[in-house]
């Protein structure tokens, strides 16, 4: 009997994914320190951002930065 499991992302995808999500008009900015992790902070016109917690792959720092600052719908 065969399973059907998810392949999962490679970072490329991940982050292609993340960043087609985030609408044009967003700041985005990336930062990494020297020997240090990322993070990523994206904010809506006329809202703060904040700043996610460092993570150790571009990827997830866009996904974290994407996930606390995103507006969910009403």
């Amino acid at each position: 009997m065969g399973h059907n499991y998810a392949k999962p992302m490679t970072p490329e995808q991940k982050q292609a994914r993340v960043l087609a999500r985030v609408p044009p008009d967003w700041t985005l900015r990336i930062e990494r320190p020297s020997g240090g992790q990322w993070r990523a902070l994206m904010q809506p016109p006329g809202a703060e951002g904040a700043w996610c917690d460092e993570q150790p792959t571009l990827a997830d720092a866009l996904d974290a930065a994407w996930r606390l600052n995103r507006v969910a719908p009403t």
